[in-house]
C-alpha cells in the first residue's frame, strides 16, 4: 500500500511538471505567432506602440524569463519526484518476503522427522514382504485343499494322508511367516484404515483364528484316521474350518488386489 501511495505522488509531481512546461513555452509562441500575421501588426500606429512599450516591460525578456523559471520550477520538482521515488523504493528493496514462521509454521513443523521417515520405509519394506508371501501361500493352500479329498475319504491310504499333512504344514508356515510381517510392521500414529484395508484387515479375524483351528483338528483327524478310526467327535469339523479358512484367505487376497 505504502509503494502505490509514492507510486501516485510521483505520477502527480510528474504531472504538474509537465503543465509548467507546457505554460513556460505560450509565451514563446506569441511572438512567431505575431510575426505570421505582420500585416495586422503595421495597422497599430507608431505611437501607440510606442506608448505601449513605455508603459510594459521588455517583451523579448518574458520568454526567456518564463523558460527560466519553468526549468528552474522542472528542477525542483524532478528532483523531489527523484527522493519521492527513492523513499518508495527504499522499503520495498529492502523487505523480504513472509516467512515460514509468519505463516504460523514452526521449524519443527516444515522439517522432515528423520524417526518418522525410518519407521516408514521399514513399515513400507515389510508390508511389501507380507504381501509377496500371501501370493506364495495361496500355491500350497490349493494344493492342500486338493488333497484333502483324497485324505479323508473311506478309500484313503497313508501316502495321501502323508501328503496332506506335509502341504498343511507347509501352508500354515508360510502364513504365519506373512502374518509375521503385517503384525510386526511398525505403526504410524494418526493414520486411518480405509476402504479395501479395512476389508482386509476385517477377513484377518477370520482366516487367522481358522488357521489356528485347522491343524490341530486336522492332528486329530489324522491320528484317528491311522489308528483305523472313523474321523469322529471335534475332528469332523476338520473339513469345514479348512474350507472357510481358504475362502476367507482368498478374499483377504483379493482386496488388496483390486481398488474399489
Amino acid at each position: 500500500m505504502r509503494a502505490i501511495q509514492q507510486e501516485m505522488k510521483t505520477t502527480a509531481n510528474l504531472l504538474r511538471v509537465a503543465a509548467l512546461a507546457f505554460c513556460g513555452l505560450l509565451p514563446v509562441g506569441f511572438p512567431a505567432f505575431a510575426q505570421g500575421n505582420g500585416a495586422g501588426v503595421a495597422e497599430i500606429s507608431a505611437t501607440e506602440v510606442s506608448g505601449a512599450a513605455e508603459a510594459a516591460p521588455d517583451a523579448s525578456a518574458l520568454p526567456a524569463r518564463a523558460a527560466s523559471e519553468t526549468t528552474a520550477e522542472f528542477s525542483s520538482l524532478a528532483s523531489e519526484a527523484a527522493s519521492d521515488q527513492t523513499q518508495g523504493n527504499t522499503p520495498a528493496d529492502n523487505s523480504q518476503a513472509p516467512s515460514l514462521q509468519d505463516l504460523g509454521l514452526s521449524p519443527a513443523q516444515t522439517q522432515g522427522d528423520p524417526q518418522l521417515q525410518a519407521r516408514l520405509d521399514k513399515r513400507s519394506h515389510m508390508l511389501k514382504i507380507h504381501q509377496r508371501l500371501g501370493l506364495i501361500t495361496m500355491v500350497p493352500l490349493i494344493a492342500t485343499v486338493a488333497t484333502s479329498f483324497g485324505a479323508g475319504g473311506r478309500s484313503t491310504s497313508t501316502s495321501d494322508r502323508w501328503a496332506h499333512l506335509a502341504l498343511g504344514s507347509a501352508t500354515g508356515d508360510l502364513y504365519f511367516t506373512t502374518a509375521y510381517f503385517a503384525i510386526f510392521a511398525p505403526r504410524i500414529p494418526g493414520t486411518p484404515t480405509r476402504g479395501q484395508i479395512r476389508v482386509h484387515k476385517a477377513l484377518a479375524w477370520v482366516h487367522g483364528p481358522g488357521m489356528i483351528l485347522t491343524p490341530i483338528l486336522g492332528a486329530i483327524a489324522f491320528d484317528q484316521r491311522s489308528k483305523g478310526e472313523k474321523v469322529h467327535g471335534i475332528a469332523s469339523a476338520h473339513g469345514a474350518v479348512a474350507v472357510v479358512t481358504a475362502g476367507a484367505f482368498g478374499a483377504a487376497l483379493i482386496s488388496v488386489s483390486f481398488k474399489f
